[in-house]
């Protein structure tokens, strides 16, 4: 795959902390996204990598250090202070999606109806044009013929799919990816991993947790593995994945690749 190193900064981290309570989730992490870059973010459960997803788009946003997105502080209050007032919530919602790990679709509205309702309430899109937007990425992720359909008949694999065109109808500069295949049976996966596969050859850029390894190498334009709170290894995936130089690196990837 060829490199996105060309491109602007899109997203950047300095010295990300975050706690909740006495613990320390986040302990100073430093990270540049350029854009239409793909970034995977492995590591083992609780070191962090949710919650570096989650700090991006303000959900978690961090006690100390700074996030620039598209060169632009998004978090750090005036002065030398912190808290709500410095935060550019409506800036980073307008530019960032994010899809998780569980679908979050409204049960009683339609595939479609779940599409609409975020550009019809936050971005003000007519009616009109929101089911027009909607039709075209149903039809984009497999699911023109299921538009209508309510989530408890759809598949875990294709609410997932719906789950990641309501995320594009908002046209975002950047889509986060928490852990998405985790929670779908095997033969479901590929789907979700083929539409994640085509955003990225059109250029999207790209935050991705999983610990789908052969995703991992197939996609991306860099690895990050965390551990502890940090980045400990973060490379080419030819590098991170088949010569790790870290020995967590090479433990973690030993335990995934054994299953």
């Amino acid at each position: 795959m060829e490199s996105a190193s060309d491109g602007g900064s899109m997203v950047s981290l300095q010295g990300v902390h975050k706690r909740f309570g006495d613990l320390e989730v986040l302990r100073g992490v430093n990270l540049e996204i350029k854009k239409g870059e793909v970034v995977c973010v492995l590591g083992p459960s609780g070191s962090g990598k949710s919650t570096l997803l989650r700090c991006v788009n303000l959900l978690e946003p961090p006690e100390e250090g700074d996030i620039h997105l598209e060169q632009r502080s998004i978090c750090r209050g005036p002065g030398s202070g912190r808290g709500e007032q410095g935060w550019e919530l409506d800036f980073v919602r307008q530019r960032v999606g994010i899809v998780f790990q569980q679908f979050n679709l409204f049960p009683h509205k339609s595939a479609l109806e779940n599409v609409t309702l975020a550009q019809e309430k936050v971005l003000d899109r007519p009616k009109g044009e929101a089911r027009t937007k909607g039709t075209e990425l149903l039809e984009r992720v497999g699911l023109g013929e299921k538009m209508n359909e309510y989530p408890e008949r759809l598949s875990g694999g294709q609410q997932q799919r719906v789950a990641i065109a309501r995320a594009l109808a908002m046209d975002p500069h950047v889509m986060l990816f928490d852990e998405v295949t985790s929670a779908l049976d095997p033969e479901l996966v590929k789907e979700v991993l083929d539409v994640m596969r085509e955003l990225a050859e059109e250029g999207m850029t790209m935050m991705v947790v999983t610990h789908e390894i052969g995703f991992a190498r197939e996609v991306a334009d860099r690895v990050i593995f965390m551990d502890g709170g940090v980045i400990v290894e973060e490379g080419p995936p030819a590098q991170v994945l088949e010569n790790p130089r870290e020995e967590r690196t090479k433990k973690f990837l030993g335990l995934v690749l054994e299953r």
